[in-house]
């Protein structure tokens, strides 16, 4: 039988941790998550099949489910799509986290001159994770207004959701290749890849086993949507990861249940251990979260 949401308390007590930590839901301003919304409604004929949005609920609904469910840290990831927006996003998840107990203070930059400005002083104001979204924002990660923003967060040491994978669809900046020169270049960024870096898993595993502060997060990763089989050379290379993989779920903007992305994970069959870690240790790690 399919797991439900509401088996998720019941799973975590079974492992003996006090909940999940998801380093990758939303909570964005309403008009830019209405815009968000729109374009999964319309992302259709762009995927070859319909993207119904589960949880098109209120704030307040979303956190109460989150809460149940016994997530009991999360992100609000918004991610600045063109120039001089960031602030407007930031001042809202910044808000929405101070509301919120469980939710890091959250938020997002792009390649702009003020950006190297804005982002010490979220550092300094104590932001716990930022998001970057390389497809939607359609740049590079070398561009060169993002130079000195990489070596302040790689001081600085705060973790980023990177979206730089080839999925759902490619962009002209996706890949791990510019990725991997900017590690070269700072080596200490604390880099989230985002979905496992689908398509392209195995490449961004290679960075995570050759840079010690690149973790990966399961968002979307091997669920049924894709009708896609996991290669069998993932599990061992998953397992020997296993202190560098985060749980995600890409709450609320999924095509199925929450609980789903648990039960995938399940199913690749590593161990209560891995799953103790991707679930519980490793972000409550990163993110100093107490049981």
């Amino acid at each position: 039988m399919a797991l439900r949401d509401s088996d998720l308390p019941a799973l975590t007590s079974q492992l003996g941790v006090p909940g999940i930590v998801d380093v990758h839901t939303h909570f964005m301003a309403p008009q830019i998550l209405a815009k968000v919304w729109a374009y999964f409604d319309a992302a259709g004929p762009m995927l070859g099949r319909p993207w119904p949005i589960t949880y098109r609920w209120s704030d307040e609904d979303r956190v109460a489910h989150l809460r149940s469910m016994g997530v009991r840290k999360f992100s609000a990831l918004s991610y600045a799509h063109r120039p001089g927006v960031a602030g407007f996003m930031n001042d809202w998840t910044l808000d929405f986290a101070a509301r919120t107990p469980e939710a890091l203070r959250s938020a997002t930059f792009y390649p702009e001159p003020d950006a190297p400005s804005y982002v010490s002083q979220l550092v300094e104001d104590g932001v716990e994770v930022f998001k970057v979204h390389v497809q939607v924002g359609d740049f590079s990660p070398e561009d060169p207004l993002l130079e000195p923003v990489w070596g302040l967060l790689a001081e600085s040491g705060t973790p980023i959701v990177l979206h730089v994978g080839s999925g759902p669809a490619p962009g002209r900046h996706t890949g791990p290749a510019a990725v991997e020169r900017v590690l070269g270049r700072h080596p200490d960024l604390a880099l989230v890849i985002a979905h496992l870096g689908m398509p392209e898993i195995e490449q961004f595993l290679d960075l995570a086993e050759r840079f010690d502060h690149v973790r990966l997060d399961t968002t979307m990763a091997f669920v049924d949507f894709w009708e896609s089989p996991v290669p069998p050379e993932l599990g061992p290379r998953l397992l020997g990861l296993q202190d560098k993989i985060l749980f995600g779920a890409d709450f609320p903007n999924i095509p199925y249940v929450y609980a789903h992305q648990v039960e995938v994970l399940q199913r690749l069959d590593l161990g209560d251990d891995w799953m103790r870690s991707v679930l519980w240790h490793n972000g409550a790690k990163l993110f100093d979260v107490t049981g």
